[in-house]
């Protein structure tokens, strides 16, 4: 087990504090915030081309309404080094395009260039799946009242809890439900009003579709102060995930063909 539960309990409480701490730094905590609705779609696939090589792409179209709403689009990119069946390290590129109304007259959608470097620590305990991740964002920021972007830091952690309801393990045509909460702080000399930059809970349940394809349907909390570069407040959000993990390697091909033919000649022998 790459991460023991006294370890992992650790890492909760850690998480936990940082939280507390990003938020004590804020000077509006206390304060009521604005509520906002929100319905994300997000596309997402990671395919595997090589035994230690894989692609990242992932497309997300998010829409909100209340007080500070925007439109926004993302597209990530990345190129994923899969050190170990548990430990994948992956760099890339990111596009966030920002309207602060997508159908009023003469809005212009303010672009977020991001670089970004990530790694994912897989671990299971019994049937509860745990993912770590921590991801290192370098954020080029278009602001409305400038004509540069302003450079920003940021470094984020997520704990991603993943739990079967169909059987011991998620197989194709099983059940799940998923529990995650991502932590955002920023820091460098462009930082203000404090290091905390926003928090995501979220919790959904899924279908294995197939091996190589789940959905989820699920809730998200966003919290996040006045002056950040989210959305301000707190936003509800439903939202809708498709995830696409195709394996191109030869090997995984033979076997899947295999399988096939193996399927076809069942059914033709009942």
């Amino acid at each position: 087990m790459l991460v023991p539960a006294a370890r992992t309990c650790f890492l909760m409480a850690l998480f936990a504090l940082g939280a507390v701490g990003g938020w004590a730094q804020n000077p509006t905590l206390g304060k009521s915030q604005p509520l906002t609705t929100a319905a994300w779609l997000s596309l997402a696939g990671d395919a595997r081309i090589a035994d230690h090589w894989g692609t990242h792409a992932e497309a997300q179209w998010r829409q909100a309404k209340g007080v500070g709403a925007a439109h926004q689009n993302l597209l990530r990119l990345g190129l994923t080094y899969h050190a170990t069946a548990a430990l994948q390290l992956t760099a890339g590129y990111g596009l966030l395009l920002t309207a602060a109304q997508r159908d009023a007259p003469g809005t212009v959608a303010l672009p977020e260039h991001r670089l970004y470097e990530q790694l994912v620590i897989n671990d299971s305990q019994n049937r509860l799946q745990l993912q770590h991740r921590y991801r290192l964002e370098q954020r080029w920021v278009q602001l409305a009242e400038q004509t540069a972007p302003t450079y920003l830091n940021r470094i984020r952690y997520q704990l991603r809890l993943t739990y079967p309801l169909s059987g011991p393990t998620l197989k194709p045509g099983g059940a799940y439900a998923v529990a995650a909460d991502e932590l955002f702080l920023g820091f460098g000399r462009h930082v203000e009003h404090g290091i905390f930059d926003q928090n995501r809970a979220y919790a959904a349940l899924g279908y294995q579709v197939l091996k190589s394809l789940a959905v989820e349907v699920g809730y998200q909390n966003q919290l996040a102060p006045p002056n950040s570069a989210a959305t301000f407040g707190s936003t509800h959000s439903v939202q809708l995930g498709l995830q696409f993990s195709p394996d191109f390697r030869p090997a995984a091909l033979l076997t899947t063909t295999q399988e096939a033919g193996a399927k076809e000649a069942s059914t033709r022998k009942n």
